[in-house]
């Protein structure tokens, strides 16, 4: 099997525009911009936690300083109970589905994704219409790199 075969021409268009901007003495924000330049992207979308809210609005405000226009929405968007999906829970459930459906709406370029829970994460990747990128995982318990040791 020939590797390439793998990729289509819109695997390969990001994949090149990652590379060509590309700069190690960028942070992830930066290089996020850079990106979204290269790839001529105007609209970029942020699905946060609602406990990365305070971030969120300092990342949007960074992104608009750079001239691209931005829809954010929350995990608890629609306020869904959880009991609507599962049987036997209660409260308010994150709806990662509804984060992707409502940026798709809005008709983002690229989507960010700020402490999704593991899972949430997930389902919001699989559905997002625009490609996602992660900007800050939910560490609950310490730093996962200190279990790699």
């Amino acid at each position: 099997m020939e590797f390439k075969e793998l990729y289509n021409k819109r695997d390969l268009l990001i994949m090149k525009n990652a590379e060509d901007s590309k700069n190690r003495n960028n942070n992830r924000i930066q290089e996020i911009i850079e990106y979204a330049k290269t790839a001529n992207i105007q609209k970029i979308g942020i699905a946060y936690c609602t406990s990365f809210t305070k971030e969120s609005k300092a990342l949007e405000s960074i992104l608009k300083n750079e001239g691209f226009t931005v829809a954010k929405v929350h995990c608890k968007y629609g306020r869904l109970p959880f009991s609507s999906l599962i049987d036997g829970y209660k409260g308010v459930s994150c709806n990662p589905a509804g984060q992707a459906q409502y940026l798709e709406e809005e008709k983002t370029q690229l989507n960010i994704v700020m402490g999704l829970c593991l899972g949430h994460d997930m389902i919001f990747c699989r559905k997002s219409a625009a490609p996602t990128t992660t900007l800050i995982v939910k560490e609950r318990n310490g730093n996962v790199l200190n279990s790699l040791k």
